[in-house]
């Protein structure tokens, strides 16, 4: 008989958000008789491969570094990704060699830092098909997914592959890890790995979370002492799936770009921060006797403090000098200081996911330059601002293209003010989500939205500067072209400012 269960109560801080947590063991490592200590490094929703803010933050090297120095002290040390590192990024949207990157920068950092085991996110689905193939062909580390399969062109549904020397070997709907240490004490652990269907594409099918975690857990449960979660879902749906599974005793999860950890029972539940600004550190201590599994899970920010560890460093800088060469070709000049903002420009996920802040300010003001202000306002997901980061001193042209490394053209609609109103509560509803709007001329007062200060006239039709993506009805599900509230729709030419939303913002910063 094996187990079990989990996380005696002794409580400790976690900083960001004061809440008390249990931390049932020492920080450092204990060994003995039929005590086996495991270190689970996470990190999750990686779009950057280099440091941030001018190298002072994250950076996959120091990831490389924080878990080599940990592995030295504690061989059974496991480096995972919870999903998101294919796409987007700035380098992953040019071209080498007449293709696209898509992504092919991060698996080779990744192969060079050794990742122990990754599941999907949503984003890794951003690439087509044969894309997406190519990064699982050259990826050397190991990938889990339980819910998600290949459509292939004859319509059936098969486990995604990755290429061998030797064939191709299915992407497992569950990994098994044993564990020893130098005593010869040992703890089994299963891996179950999920992702939400919040990016439907033809050649993926997406099985229900819940359903296909379940199965996958009882068919490796016989098989281990204990089974993890590798997840990339919303906060919500981690907490619904450790009451589905209330045995689990760790989720590593993705998703929402901003630390978080808190539990749910018997269950942790660990996002790091996005682009390795953080990750999080799990100890995990099995007493074989007891038959007891302690966890104490710890966040680590990744700063300047922490050194670049130098054989991925190599691999990095040789991406940069990729980075630099193509972009050249698509900004005459990189280098040009476009922009010196008098305050820093918050362009962190929280924020714009959340609040009105003073980048979402300059990006959709920037919507309406590139009409010449032909407008009556603008609206853009505050999801499409993907770097993360505070921008302060000299703003260059490739600092406003890895804000917006999606790109996309700019859109003028004329639309009616109650389907405008309706858009408007729905991007506020989904606050704390990519869906939230970024927003000009238009304010939120007691009495409602107004726009340049009146209240929206539901029966009049406005003119709005909206990115494309928007227009797709991925954010706001009833927000496309076929919707009765769509007057008129039109797209600019190429030559056109709008046609690039970076081209759009770079003019702008550069008139005022």
């Amino acid at each position: 008989m094996k187990r079990i269960l989990l996380l005696p109560v002794f409580a400790f801080f976690f900083l960001l958000y004061g809440c008390a947590l249990l931390e049932p063991i020492p920080e450092e490592p204990f060994y003995g008789d039929g005590i086996v200590t495991v270190k689970f490094l996470q990190v999750n929703d990686v779009y950057e491969i280099a440091p941030l803010q001018g190298g002072k933050y994250g950076g996959m090297a120091r990831v490389a570094y924080v878990r080599d120095s940990i592995k030295e002290r504690n061989p059974n040390t496991f480096l995972f990704m919870a999903g998101d590192f294919l796409n987007p990024s700035l380098l992953g949207n040019l071209k080498k060699d007449g293709e696209r990157i898509r992504g092919k920068q991060m698996v080779e950092v990744m192969n060079a830092v050794g990742f122990d085991l990754v599941t999907f996110g949503n984003h890794e689905f951003d690439l087509t098909e044969e894309e997406l193939q190519q990064r699982l062909n050259e990826s050397t580390f190991p990938w889990v997914s339980s819910n998600v399969l290949h459509v292939t062109p004859d319509g059936a549904k098969r486990p995604f592959e990755t290429k061998l020397e030797m064939g191709y070997e299915p992407i497992s709907e569950y990994k098994t890890l044993f564990v020893k240490d130098s005593l010869g004490n040992e703890v089994r652990f299963g891996f179950i790995g999920v992702t939400l269907d919040s990016n439907p594409k033809e050649y993926v099918h997406y099985g229900n979370v819940y359903k296909e975690a379940k199965r996958a857990y009882d068919l490796v449960y016989p098989k281990v002492d204990f089974v993890i979660g590798l997840t990339h879902l919303e906060i919500d749906q981690d907490v619904q799936l450790a009451r589905e599974l209330p045995e689990i005793p760790l989720i590593m999860g993705g998703h929402e770009h901003v630390s978080n950890l808190q539990r749910e029972g018997n269950t942790v539940i660990a996002k790091a921060d996005a682009n390795a600004i953080s990750m999080y550190i799990h100890t995990l201590v099995y007493n074989l006797r007891t038959q007891v599994l302690y966890v104490n899970s710890k966040i680590l920010y990744l700063d300047e403090k922490i050194p670049l560890q130098s054989n991925v460093e190599r691999v990095v800088n040789k991406w940069n000098e990729v980075l630099d060469s193509e972009l050249s070709k698509v900004i005459p000049n990189t280098n040009e200081v476009v922009y010196r903002p008098k305050t820093p420009l918050d362009g962190t996920d929280s924020a714009n996911r959340s609040i009105q802040t003073n980048l979402g300010d300059r990006v959709t003001e920037a919507m309406a330059f590139a009409y010449n202000y032909n407008v009556d306002a603008a609206i853009v997901n505050g999801g499409s601002f993907r770097v993360d980061d505070m921008l302060q001193g000299d703003l260059t042209s490739v600092d406003i293209f890895r804000v917006l490394p999606f790109g996309g053209t700019v859109l003028k609609v004329d639309m009616k003010g109650d389907l405008l109103k309706e858009v408007l509560d729905y991007g506020k509803s989904q606050r704390g989500n990519g869906a939230y709007l970024q927003r000009y001329k238009i304010e939120e007062s007691s009495s409602g939205w107004l726009i340049a200060g009146k209240p929206i006239n539901y029966k009049k039709t406005y003119t709005i500067a909206v990115s494309d993506f928007l227009l797709k009805g991925l954010d706001i599900p009833f927000l496309t072209p076929k919707n009765s509230g769509i007057v008129k729709i039109y797209e600019p030419k190429e030559t056109e400012l709008a046609s690039d939303i970076r081209k759009a913002v770079i003019a702008y910063l550069k008139s005022i």
